[in-house]
Parts: structure tokens; sequence; C-alpha cells
């Protein structure tokens, strides 16, 4: 059954004819490959797996052979910057910016931070963006046009209930699993389901890195 951070939302008000890309995140024990060409979408995931990175590669040529997709079909290739797995990230950008490179594809990068927000550009002055890694909770603050406000922050839980209790909050439904129970009872928390239409937004609007699409690390 695939997660329901990773279901494709049929309802999108996007405009499904723009962008032909293929999407890869690695950033979780579950990563997955998406693709997008014209008004069709295909999705794959990828289960947890030591040896995932070096079978990344493999993994994608066979996910277009499958569905009878051509790399010529495609314009552009989102990758996952994290934050998550250090050899997750660091493979599977570098295996995306090697496609970039071979198959004359753009290549543009997105962070779990702003995807979780995509929906609520323009909606709240102060979006707060809440991720938990490695037992550590991370919040990361933009304003109403999914612009950066702040660096990436570790907060404990009790900074949560105190500080934030009152701001519009962000998690992914996802990584809600992962919550103390304290933080699901908070008022302004919506919890979202990551939605690759979404992807699609933050590019059309200019939101996704197009320079430096380095691996996000978090400590």
């Amino acid at each position: 059954m695939i997660p329901k951070d990773l279901l494709i939302d049929s309802n999108s008000s996007i405009n499904t004819d723009i962008m032909n890309f293929l999407s890869i995140d690695c950033s979780t024990d579950i990563g997955s490959l998406f693709i997008k060409i014209r008004n069709k979408t295909f999705i794959k995931v990828l289960q947890s797996d030591k040896s995932q990175t070096d079978l990344l590669m493999q993994q994608i040529v066979d996910f277009f052979l499958e569905n009878n997709i051509s790399f010529d079909d495609i314009s552009e290739i989102l990758v996952n910057q994290g934050p998550g797995n250090f050899s997750g990230l660091r493979g599977s950008i570098a295996i995306a910016k090697g496609l970039s490179l071979s198959k004359n594809l753009r290549l543009f990068g997105y962070n779990t931070f702003i995807w979780s927000c995509a929906r609520f550009l323009n909606k709240e002055n102060s979006i707060y963006s809440l991720l938990k890694f490695r037992d550590k909770y991370f919040i990361k603050k933009f304003d109403k046009n999914l612009i950066d406000d702040s660096k990436i922050e570790e907060v404990l839980v009790n900074d949560i209930l105190i500080n934030y209790e009152r701001k519009f909050k962000v998690i992914t439904t996802m990584g809600s699993k992962f919550f103390d129970a304290k933080i699901l009872k908070l008022s302004n928390l919506n919890i979202v389901n990551l939605d690759y239409n979404d992807l699609e937004f933050l590019k059309l609007n200019d939101l996704l890195n197009k320079d430096l699409i380095n691996p996000l690390y978090l400590s």
C-alpha cells in the first residue's frame, strides 16, 4: 500500500500540461520515484534497503521501461534535498545531477519543509514547518510567499508547546506518527499529505532551488 504522503491528488487545480518531470525522493526509508507526463502520473515506492543507493539508477531505468517512457519525454528532474538519511540524499542527488547532465534535463531541488507548506502559499503571514528527525524536532519559518524567514532551528517539545502553540504549524501525515501526542493536540496544527502536484506548484511559482542542489543535513 502506498503511504498517504505519497498519494496523488487527482483534484489538483494545477495545469498538468505545463511540466513533464521526474521526481526522486530518497529522504526517508520509504523512497519514491514519480513521473508526470502531460496528464499522466506514475509512481514507484522504493522500500528501505541498505543497497538502495547503489540500485537507484537501475530502478529509475526499470521504472521508465515498465511504463514505456523515454527520458526524451521529460524535461526536468526534481530531487529532494532533505532533511534525511545522509547516504540516501547524497546518492540520489548525485544521480539526479548525472541524469541532468547526460540527458540535458533541467535540475531543481526541493526540501520537505517547503514541500509540506506548498498549499498555504499566500494564505498565512507566517508558516512554521515542523519535522522530526532522529528523535529531534526541527522547525523552519516561511513568510506568506513561502520565502525562507529563518534558519532551521532545533526545538524541544516544551518549546513547541509554549512558544508555538498559537502559530500556524504544518507537519506531514507520514511524520505525524512519530510526534509527541501533546504536539498533535495543539491548535493551528495542519497535518498534510505530501502531494507531488505541489512540487509542480512550487516550480511554477519559482520556489525550487536551481543552483545549490546539495543535501540538507540536520545534526
